[in-house]
C-alpha cells in the first residue's frame, strides 16, 4: 500500500479506539455501587480529558515521537533515556500523514492509561485528586516509559510491545496499584480479622455491555499499532484482529469455567474481567503470534486473575473494587512475557521482554507511588468519611445517578 492508503486504513481503525475507553467506563461503572455511580462516570471522563490535553501539551515531547532522544553514556555506550520534542506537539509535522497519525493514537492511548486507576479508587478518591494524579501520569510517567519502549534503550535492546500490553495496560495498572494504597480500602471492606467482604457491583447489565464496546475499541487499538507498525501487510492487520478476538474469548470462557468450578456456579463480574484481561494480554503480540497461541494467552490469563484479585484482597489487604490491577497490570505482564513464549524468535526475546516487566516494577512503579504519595500530601486524595458514607455522587456531585431509585440506606444518610 502506498503512505495516503496505508493513512486511509490506520486512520478509521484509531477513530474505534474511544470505544474501548467507553466500555472500560462503563464496566467500571457497573461494577461500583450505585451511590457512586455517576462520580465513577465523571471521574473517568475527566481523567481522560486532563490526560489528552496534558500529554499534548507536555507529555508528548518526553516521549519524542518524531525526533531525536537524548542520550546517557553508561559503560561507553549511550542509551537513548527521554525524548526532546517541542511543547505542545509542535515537532508533529501535518503536511504527511505518519506523524498526525502517531500523535491522534497517542492521545487516545494516554486517555486509557489514566481511566485505569480511576476504577482501583472508585467511591472514595476525589476528583480533583483524580485530575492532579492523572496530569502528573500523562505528563511524566506514560511519556517516560513509551520513549523507552518504542524509540528508546528498551527498543534498542529489542523490548517489543505491539498494542500497549506494557506502556497502556502495565502503567496504567501500576498507577492503579499506588493509588489504592494511597486511598485504602473502602469503610467496611475488611472486618476487624482483616477478612475482605463482598461489595458487589450495582449493575451487571453495564458490565457486561462494556465488554462487547471495549472489543470493538480494541480490535481498533491492536489493529491501528499493527498498521502503523507494519505498513502494507494486509494479512498481519487480519492477523491482530483474529487474535485480539480469540483471546478476548478465551479468557471470558476460562474465567467463567474457573468461577464455576471454585464457587458452584458463573460469576458475571469476573467472567467479564476475564474477558477484559484476554484483550489486555494479546495487545503487545496480536500480530505476531498463531491463533491458537492468542486462544493460549487468553485462557491463562483468564484464570490467573482470579487467583491475582485473591491475593490482593486477602494476602495485600488492597481493595480494587473493579479488578484494575489485577486485569491491566497481571495480564499487561503475562501478554509482556507470552510474546516471547509464543511469537515469532526473532521479535522479543525473553530477555529483554524480562527486562521491560522488570523496569515496570523496578522504575515505573517508585516512580509512580512517589509523585502520587507527593501529590497526596498537599491535595488528599481521599474523600472525608462522611462523603464515603452518603456516596461519592452525592456529597462531590450533589445528586445520584439514578435520582428514582432509594441508592441509601438509612445510616448512609446521619451524620
Amino acid at each position: 500500500m502506498t503512505p495516503d492508503s496505508s493513512f486511509l486504513v490506520a486512520l478509521p481503525l484509531i477513530l474505534l479506539i474511544p470505544l474501548a475507553i467507553a466500555g472500560l467506563t462503563i464496566l467500571n461503572a457497573g461494577l461500583t455501587r450505585s451511590r457512586s455511580t455517576a462520580h465513577v462516570l465523571l471521574a473517568s471522563l475527566c481523567a481522560v480529558a486532563v490526560a489528552m490535553l496534558v500529554f499534548t501539551i507536555f507529555g508528548f515531547s518526553i516521549a519524542g515521537f518524531g525526533s531525536e532522544g537524548h542520550t546517557i553514556l553508561v559503560g561507553g555506550q549511550g542509551w537513548n533515556w527521554i525524548g526532546n520534542g517541542r511543547l505542545f506537539a509542535r515537532s508533529v509535522s501535518f503536511d504527511e500523514p505518519l506523524g498526525p497519525l502517531v500523535l491522534l493514537l497517542q492521545i487516545f492511548s494516554v486517555g486509557f492509561v489514566a481511566l485505569i486507576p480511576v476504577a482501583s479508587g472508585a467511591e472514595r478518591w476525589r476528583i480533583a485528586a483524580v485530575c492532579a494524579s492523572t496530569a502528573v501520569l500523562a505528563g511524566i510517567v506514560y511519556p517516560l516509559f513509551a520513549h523507552w519502549a518504542y524509540q528508546g534503550w528498551l527498543r534498542e535492546l529489542g523490548f517489543i510491545d505491539a498494542g500497549g500490553a506494557g506502556s497502556i495496560q502495565c502503567v496504567g495498572g501500576i498507577s492503579a496499584l499506588c493509588v489504592a494504597w494511597i486511598v485504602g480500602a473502602r469503610q467496611g471492606k475488611f472486618t476487624q480479622e482483616g477478612i475482605p467482604t463482598a461489595m458487589p457491583g450495582h449493575n451487571a447489565a453495564l458490565v457486561l455491555f462494556g465488554c462487547l464496546l471495549a472489543l470493538v475499541g480494541w480490535l481498533g487499538l491492536n489493529t491501528a499499532a499493527t498498521a502503523l507498525l507494519a505498513p502494507g501487510q494486509v494479512a498481519v492487520l487480519a492477523l491482530a484482529a483474529v487474535n485480539t478476538v480469540l483471546a478476548a474469548a478465551a479468557g471470558a470462557v476460562a474465567a467463567l469455567v474457573g468461577t464455576r468450578v471454585r464457587f458452584g456456579k458463573p460469576d458475571a463480574s469476573l467472567t467479564a474481567n476475564g474477558w477484559v484481561a484476554g484483550l489486555v494480554a494479546i495487545s503487545a503480540s496480536a500480530p505476531y503470534v498463531k491463533p491458537a497461541a492468542a486462544i493460549l494467552i487468553g485462557s491463562v490469563v483468564g484464570g490467573a486473575i482470579l487467583f491475582a484479585i485473591e491475593v490482593l484482597e486477602l494476602r495485600m489487604k488492597v481493595d480494587d473494587p473493579a479488578g484494575a490491577i489485577s486485569v491491566h497490570a497481571v495480564g499487561g505482564i503475562w501478554g509482556l512475557l507470552a510474546l516471547s513464549i509464543f511469537g515469532n524468535a526473532e521479535r522479543g526475546s525473553f530477555l529483554a521482554q524480562l527486562l521491560g516487566v522488570a523496569t515496570l516494577i523496578g522504575l515505573v512503579l517508585p516512580i509512580t507511588y512517589g509523585l502520587n504519595l507527593l501529590l497526596n500530601r498537599f491535595l488528599p486524595y481521599r474523600v472525608e468519611p462522611i462523603g464515603e458514607r452518603q456516596g461519592m455522587d452525592l456529597f462531590e456531585l450533589g445528586a445520584g445517578a439514578y435520582p428514582e431509585f432509594v441508592t441509601h440506606r438509612e445510616d448512609f444518610m446521619r451524620r
